[in-house]
């Protein structure tokens, strides 16, 4: 898709936006505003084919070429899909909590206006630190992705006994239910549940998050951004456990495979427009003010 003038892409779960009616009402409100938009839906299904056809929907990869600004309405998970279908472009993202937590997401639907200052230029570029992960079997590579919260690896309904190193140096070895490599955009996410440390997320750090780890010693670790991390298991026997990259499908992980984490080169810029700081947003979204 070739255009002369950029355009906003607005990417909606159909899920949380029912009908795209927030979505369709941003897209109004741009256009009075002289911005041409395109509706590219996150985790769209066949049975919305009539109503994507009538929205004229186009695919994320076609539709943030020349694009000037990404806006997604849902949850974490609505943002998380779409910054890394566009992970190459580095176009500035901004979220529409329509989910739960929204920690990704500045605004919510009755601040639509500031979407539309948005599309003007005026917000704060913000740089998230992204990691990439890649898993080896027998020393080939089967498979890397890119996050911008988390690689978790972890058991169902059994322990694993856990080795994790920086540059090929020990760093903890435990028995648990696994383990969360996490960047300082994730660390509201799993990382905290599994008694991480709250990072501000624009720190350049890797994150590692024992979970439910067996040993009183095993701790959390706030590591160097140039730490190239490895994970390996051990004695799991029939035992199997599973990875996940920022929430994604779940990947079979056995004794002998390697995990290897480090900060990738690519980053996601977010358009910051609300006068929030991360200690506002953290109060608000995960306790109160005494």
């Amino acid at each position: 898709m070739s255009h002369d003038k950029k355009h906003i892409v607005l990417c909606p779960n159909p899920k949380r936006d029912k009908d795209f009616s927030i979505t369709l009402k941003a897209r109004e409100m741009l256009k009075d505003s002289g911005f041409e938009s395109i509706i590219s839906p996150i985790y769209s299904h066949s049975r919305d084919e009539q109503l994507l056809k009538s929205i004229n929907a186009v695919p994320l990869a076609q539709a943030v070429e020349n694009a000037a600004l990404i806006v997604c309405f849902g949850g974490d998970g609505t943002f998380l899909k779409a910054a890394r279908g566009a992970i190459k472009e580095g176009i500035p993202m901004l979220g529409v909590n329509m989910g739960h937590k929204g920690f990704m997401a500045e605004l919510e639907p009755n601040e639509l206006e500031l979407i539309v200052k948005a599309a003007s230029g005026e917000y704060t570029r913000v740089e998230r630190m992204m990691i990439d992960v890649s898993l080896y079997r027998g020393g080939e590579l089967i498979y890397e992705d890119t996050a911008l919260n988390d690689a978790v690896l972890r058991a169902t309904a059994t322990t694993l006994k856990l080795c994790a190193c920086g540059d090929g140096s020990r760093i903890t070895e435990y028995r648990g239910d696994g383990v969360v490599i996490a960047t300082p955009t994730g660390s509201t996410a799993y990382s905290l549940s599994a008694g991480g440390s709250l990072v501000e997320p624009t720190a350049e750090n890797i994150l590692l998050t024992p979970i439910c780890a067996h040993l009183i010693t095993a701790r959390p670790f706030v590591l160097a951004p140039d730490r190239v991390i490895t994970i390996t298991t051990k004695d799991s026997g029939s035992k199997q456990a599973w990875l996940s990259v920022d929430g994604g499908a779940l990947i079979p992980f056995y004794d002998g495979d390697k995990l290897s984490i480090k900060r990738s080169r690519y980053k996601t810029v977010m358009a910051s427009v609300a006068e929030k700081s991360f200690y506002d947003i953290a109060f608000e979204k995960l306790g109160e003010r005494l």
